[in-house]
């Protein structure tokens, strides 16, 4: 039998998902594959719950009893202490800056399982770095849900990549919150507000939804797809159009943009009123890999089109190679929620797991 030890950082949507998940799967995951999952500490930006017995469903309690103050070293000296093996850190927080602590994770026996985007794109210079430090440990870094949530994006276009395949473009709807927040918008009558507050108490976006209109999540998940083949570029070198004016941008306080989000209506209704009737809005990103360029817009889809008849909150990606010409591979299905991505870090986990040692 083979036991992993995970520290799960952030507990928010992604990370409770992924426990209540991992909790109902447990046993049939122990049954068939022989393999038991131990979460040993739960952390948040503020605390740390040292768990030292099976974790079960009274563990929002137990975090809000039990939790204290933490530095990563106290982490790191706990599993030391408790000899615990096979370690995996998820991290499931939105931190930009808790990717500075991957290195010591990796130096200290951790494989690591990300949700979060920053780390595969920061300077190309982190990037590589980070990659030799896995190398030099022999660690995993998994993060299949850095695009298409629980979709298998980033594996195809690794699998193709690896098996000499020419990748010639990307396309897609790579947000799977701006496909529910158009895809309702171009349907219905509804303001641009409306829709996008419904979005927002739905948990389709971000808790600050200008960081889904501002068109860098999707400018990230691009330049993540553009990196898994070798074309280096940073961040700022993708064009993205950022669909929140200025006065409303992230100068100001999240209170103040969903105080103030009905002055989106003007724009968005001109665009409306422009669509014909078989027309739809799509926020896509697209890749090309003879010019190297990699674009994030706001764009009209006829209504018959595979990206026009989406629905709800699907994510769609084309995958254009020089063996299948003009006939993409396709890959389309739920873009957006925390269920469907913590379900895909679960599969992560599963596959870490796979490689490692019994205990």
């Amino acid at each position: 039998m083979k036991k992993i030890n995970i520290v799960l950082f952030g507990v928010g949507n992604v990370g409770s998902a992924l426990i209540n998940q991992i909790l109902e799967a447990r046993s049939k995951i122990l049954n068939s594959s022989q393999l038991e999952i131990n979460i040993a500490v739960l952390v948040n930006s503020k605390i740390a719950f040292y768990n030292n017995n099976t974790i079960n469903n009274s563990w929002e309690a137990d975090f809000k009893t039990y939790g204290y103050p933490y530095k990563l070293s106290h982490i790191l000296n706990h599993v030391k202490k408790e000899k615990l093996t096979n370690l995996i850190a998820v991290d499931a927080t939105a931190s930009e800056d808790f990717v500075k602590n991957y290195k010591e994770l990796i130096r200290n026996g951790f494989h690591i399982v990300a949700a979060n985007k920053t780390a595969n794109t920061l300077s190309d210079k982190f990037y590589k770095e980070l990659r030799i430090e896995l190398k030099k440990h022999n660690k995993q870094f998994l993060y299949e849900t850095n695009v298409g949530a629980g979709l298998p994006v980033i594996k195809t276009v690794q699998d193709l990549h690896l098996a000499g395949e020419e990748i010639t473009k990307i396309r897609g709807i790579f947000s799977g919150s701006l496909s529910y927040i158009f895809n309702t918008f171009s349907n219905g009558n509804k303001s641009f507000s409306e829709v996008l507050e419904d979005a927002r108490t739905r948990g389709l976006t971000e808790p600050d939804p200008r960081i889904d209109l501002s068109g860098k999540d999707v400018g990230r998940k691009l330049l993540i797809l553009a990196r898994e083949i070798n074309i280096l570029k940073e961040l700022s070198e993708v064009r993205i159009e950022n669909l929140v004016p200025n006065h409303l941008n992230g100068k100001s306080s999240i209170s103040h943009f969903i105080e103030n989000q009905q002055e989106l209506n003007l724009n968005f209704e001109e665009r409306r009123s422009k669509l014909k009737s078989d027309e739809v809005l799509r926020h896509i990103g697209e890749l090309d890999v003879a010019s190297g360029e990699l674009e994030v817009k706001l764009v009209t889809e006829k209504r018959s089109s595979p990206f026009g008849s989406l629905q709800e909150a699907d994510a769609s990606f084309e995958i254009y190679t020089k063996s299948y010409g003009n006939r993409p591979i396709v890959i389309q299905g739920a873009g957006a929620g925390a269920s469907v991505t913590s379900r895909g870090v679960l599969s992560d986990l599963l596959k870490i797991s796979e490689k490692l040692n019994g205990i």
